[in-house]
């Protein structure tokens, strides 16, 4: 017995001290004992859970519901779920063919009517799907095609940016593979007055490595910015605007990571500062760091706190600062590879990693 414990000690420290690259790696695999254990677990999708999406009903928060994706060829879809992980079999849709990523956005307008969206990509038709919300109703004749006349589509991530001058609403989209420049393509939604929805490609950005992948965005509309995973080699930061150019603000995480940088989501304790989240994948943690970067340089943005939790290879997560019935300081929600998702409380999250909650 302790000639097997002496191994799997000395394995720690090889995981430990080098990542997949050979490269150093702070990271770690942690014990499960440690690791946060979800308040619930949602039921299970049809086949393989990806990204999640957190849709608020202001009115009446108890009705607050969460968007799962499931990546299935044939029978893929999008599911909702109540506050109580149960599936909404009723909204839920499916049928679909390889449903990634998704994200919401609120209020998207004609100046005659408003409404709130969900948008996920459906990869093996190269499209953006668009849902009303909360009615879960298709708003988008079919789909918005994107990255056409590329031959590498297949989009993935995806996240909605709301200009505050305006309240536009553009949606930020990756792929499965690309070139080494300009791998994001950027599209203004527009509501029409048939209440359908279109887009238009406004911007094309992005550095890549080559690496591995671009699959997480993530937004942050109040502070201007977007992030991505640049899977294996760190996290990438823009404007989130447009009209202020495609210069790469920062590039941070590198080193940090046990294999994947992958799900990044924004906890946002007022409109300038907060914690910006980001799946150690293979580590089963979430990397922390500060959403308002380091005092007089808002583009760096250090390591300050891992947290394990009980996902296992999660890809996507979402979260906010809004309290929910059972979730103190707001809900945090995760993919986890065993066809479910996992809810937590901020409050969770603020105790293991010592941060501040709303």
């Amino acid at each position: 017995m302790k000639k097997i414990l002496t191994i799997v000690f000395a394995i720690s420290i090889v995981l430990s001290a080098c990542n997949k690259n050979g490269s150093k790696n702070v990271a770690t695999v942690t014990d499960a004992t440690t690791s946060l254990k979800p308040l619930v677990t949602t039921e299970k999708v049809f086949d393989d859970s990806d990204d999640p999406a957190i849709y608020i009903d202001s009115k009446n928060p108890a009705k607050s519901f969460i968007l799962g994706t499931d990546k299935h060829k044939k029978n893929g879809g999008i599911y909702v779920f109540g506050l109580d992980g149960k599936i909404d079999r009723t909204r839920t849709k499916t049928g679909m063919k390889r449903v990634n990523n998704i994200d919401i956005a609120y209020g998207l307008s004609t100046g005659n009517s408003s409404i709130d969206i969900a948008v996920a990509t459906e990869r093996d038709i190269n499209a953006l799907r668009v849902l009303k919300l909360p009615e879960m109703e298709f708003v988008d004749q079919g789909g918005i095609q994107v990255f056409a006349g590329d031959t590498a589509r297949h989009p993935m991530g995806i996240a909605l940016y709301t200009r505050p001058s305006d309240n536009a609403i553009f949606a930020i989209v990756g792929r499965k593979s690309g070139p080494k420049d300009n791998y994001l393509e950027q599209y203004l939604l527009t509501l029409n007055e048939d209440g359908n929805v279109s887009g238009k490609l406004v911007r094309k950005f992005g550095n890549y490595s080559g690496k591995k992948e671009i699959e997480s965005i993530c937004v942050d509309s109040e502070l201007g910015y977007v992030y991505y995973s640049d899977e294996q080699f760190g996290i990438r930061k823009y404007y989130a605007d447009p009209e202020k150019g495609n210069e790469e603000l920062a590039l941070f995480g590198q080193g940090e990571y046990l294999e994947d940088n992958e799900g990044i989501s924004i906890y946002k304790l007022n409109d300038k500062t907060g914690y910006i989240l980001v799946s150690n994948q293979s580590a089963n943690k979430f990397n922390i760091y500060a959403r308002e970067g380091e005092p007089g340089n808002p583009h760096k943005h250090r390591l300050i706190s891992s947290i394990p939790v009980s996902t296992s290879n999660s890809d996507g997560s979402d979260v906010t600062s809004v309290t929910l019935p059972g979730f103190p300081g707001g809900l945090f929600v995760a993919m986890s590879d065993d066809q479910t998702f996992q809810l937590y409380s901020w409050k969770q999250l603020a105790e293991k990693g010592k941060l501040k909650m709303k």
